[in-house]
């Protein structure tokens, strides 16, 4: 059986390897992505099993990136976000993301 693949995009990087130790010690595969270009890149190449997305990227808001995924595939989106802000909250979930963390 082929392992999960998880797109995690985040551009801190402490986040980024705290996130991928996580998912490393229940055996799933991932990629990284460190910018909003990137992470369409990727989710476009590798077509992860769900993507994990932080919404303050340097390039683009992650809202962005939920609208372009969601333009081209329904593949899940949970965004991992230190944003707390109702706003952004609906923001993301009225774009297309599955869940917010």
């Amino acid at each position: 059986m082929n392992k999960p693949q998880i797109l995690i995009v985040e551009d801190d990087n402490a986040v980024a390897n705290l996130i991928s130790a996580t998912l490393e010690t229940q055996d799933y595969a991932y990629k990284r992505a460190a910018t909003g270009a990137g992470a369409v890149m990727e989710a476009l190449s590798c077509k992860p099993d769900v993507v994990l997305l932080d919404l303050g990227l340097p390039d683009m808001d992650g809202v962005e990136i939920i609208k372009k995924i969601r333009s081209w595939s329904n593949m899940p989106i949970i965004v991992v976000s230190a944003r707390s802000e109702d706003f952004d909250k609906v923001s993301a979930l009225d774009a297309g993301a599955d869940d917010y963390l």
